[in-house]
Formats: structure tokens, C-alpha cells, sequence
């Protein structure tokens, strides 16, 4: 098939790979522009999405938008058979939907209609969802509102975010091969009326730990935050990412406080052990290691 690839961050690579593998004619890559990288020289940094396609020889858009008329006619004349579009990051007007034969498939990394929207992965992580999975989805003018070819699910357990991503972008990139593979196969299912849920962007507010919150909660937390941004708290004036830790069924009076030297912390209800964390400016670490050199006493308040 003739295909139009779009997307931006690593999530989407796999997806890129795959339906070059299967053999399809990638005629054009799309992805968001590039952007400063680094702390110094704030030069810009290519997409990996964009880096990969370039390495595949396949040709590379990087539009800021694509409300105007040119971008639209231009996108028309590659006469696509189908897009495919995994976290492409852009709003995608009605002409840019009905230009290719087939539409628009797009990966998305929840089970629809749980968790349309921007952060599906680490909103089923904070609401406690014992499931996800990613679904193949034919795309239209609303927000995840179109029906589903093809689905997979997988288990949350204690996984991270980075650790979801990586599987469910493998299992997205299995499940589009599939679909274009055989269209008329795989009939677009209209998704349910109930069950809607809407996963929207994380705000960094949210990453600041409220040790108030149940220990499950905080667990939760700071799996969804790693890998990036990394739930955080105070600890001696200093902040400090929590990107790991163990859940500790007892509680404590005075939550917000550690209640040995071995960083366990006391939450509303239970407490936490981190066992990876990041002090600013410096490595990721294990809690025994940055204690090391940085002991955090029982009693300390963060």
C-alpha cells in the first residue's frame, strides 16, 4: 500500500519499522518540527520519528500546522492509500482525514473509550487500571471518537510508563501490520457509548508528591512519572525525583516524614521505600547509594 506515516517521539518507531518490514511504500514521513535539546547551545534536535525516517531514506515533513490550505494540498497530492498516525501530536483537519483512500488508522496506547486523549499510559496508571492495551483506530473529526479495527491487551501490573510504552508500542506496531494487511478484515467497530474516560495532559503540577495521599497512590505516581518527568519531592531544601519504590503495607503516624535512615517515608495510609532516585543535577541513583553520601535522618520532614 501507499502510505503516509505521521508521528513524532519514540513511541511511534516501532510502528514506522513495521509497516516498512511488511513491505509498504512509505512515500512520506511526517512529524513535529525540530526542537532546542540540551542545556547548552539549545541546538535543534531532529524527532526520533524524523531521525528514523531519514535513516530509511524516506522523505521528511516537519509542518507547524496543518490548518493551511498549501500543507493540505500538498499532503492530497501523495495520494496515499492510508495514514498511519501514532502520536503524531497534531490536530488533524477533516480535509487531512479524508484525503487517502482508506482514511487515517491511528495507534492508540488505551482500550478505547477508556482514556481518549493525550496521556492514555500513565492515566490508566494513576487510576489503578489492572489492564490496558492499545487499539488500531480509524480516525475522525473527534477527539479518539473513532471505531476500533483491531485491539490488544496487556496486564499493568507494576510496570512504568517507559515500561508500557516500549510493550504497547511493539504490540500497536504488530497490530497495524495486521490491519493493512487485510482492511477488509479488520471492520472498523464503533466504539461504546459508556465507559468514556479522558486521559488529558499531565501538568507539572501533578508530579510533586503529596505524601497526604495513600502509599498506593504515591506508588502509582511515580511509576507513571518515569521515566519523564519524575515524581519529586523535598528533601533538605533539595529536590529530589523518586523513579522507584516499594510499597510498605504498615503505617506510620506523620505522614510526609521518614521514619528510619533508610528513606521510608509515611504516607496517609502506608508507606513507601524509594529504591531509585535522582538528586538535581546528577545521576540516577539507588536510594542506598545517594543515602551514602547524602543521609536523609528518621524524622525528616519533606
Amino acid at each position: 500500500m501507499r502510505i503516509v506515516f505521521m508521528g513524532t517521539p519514540g513511541f511511534a518507531v516501532p510502528v514506522l519499522d513495521a509497516v516498512v518490514a511488511a513491505g509498504h511504500d512509505v512515500v512520506a514521513s511526517y512529524s513535529q518540527p525540530a526542537r532546542p535539546g540540551g542545556r547548552r547551545g539549545r541546538q535543534l534536535v531532529p524527532s526520533p520519528v524524523q531521525a528514523r525516517a531519514e535513516e530509511l531514506g524516506i522523505p521528511v515533513r516537519t509542518p507547524v500546522s496543518l490548518k493551511g490550505a498549501d500543507e493540505q494540498a500538498a499532503f492530497a497530492d501523495l495520494r496515499a492509500d492510508v495514514a498511519v498516525v501514532a502520536a503524531y501530536g497534531l490536530i488533524l483537519p477533516r480535509a487531512i482525514l479524508d484525503a487517502p483512500v482508506h482514511g487515517c488508522l491511528n495507534v492508540h496506547g488505551s482500550l478505547l473509550p477508556r482514556w481518549r486523549g493525550a496521556a492514555p499510559i500513565q492515566r490508566a496508571i494513576l487510576a489503578g487500571d489492572t489492564e490496558t492495551g492499545v487499539g488500531i483506530m480509524q480516525m475522525e473529526a473527534g477527539l479518539d471518537t473513532g471505531p476500533v479495527r483491531l485491539e490488544g491487551r496487556t496486564p499493568v501490573d507494576g510496570k512504568t510508563t517507559g515500561m508500557l510504552t516500549q510493550e504497547l508500542a511493539a504490540l500497536g506496531a504488530a497490530l497495524m501490520t495486521q490491519v493493512l494487511g487485510d482492511l477488509d478484515g479488520h471492520p472498523p467497530v464503533p466504539q461504546q457509548q459508556d465507559g468514556v474516560t479522558y486521559a488529558a495532559k499531565i501538568d507539572k503540577a501533578e508530579t510533586r508528591i503529596d505524601f497526604e495521599r495513600p502509599a498506593i497512590e504515591v506508588e502509582r505516581l511515580v511509576r507513571a512519572m518515569n521515566p519523564a518527568p519524575g515524581a519529586w519531592c523535598e528533601i533538605a531544601g533539595e529536590r529530589v525525583k523518586i523513579l522507584a519504590a516499594d510499597l510498605l503495607p504498615f503505617s506510620f503516624y506523620g505522614a510526609g516524614e521518614t521514619v528510619d535512615d533508610q528513606l521510608t517515608i509515611a504516607c496517609g495510609d502506608g508507606a513507601i521505600r524509594p529504591t531509585l532516585v535522582q538528586r538535581a543535577g546528577k545521576s540516577v541513583t539507588s536510594a542506598a547509594e545517594m543515602l551514602r553520601g547524602f543521609p536523609v535522618p528518621s524524622g525528616t520532614r519533606l
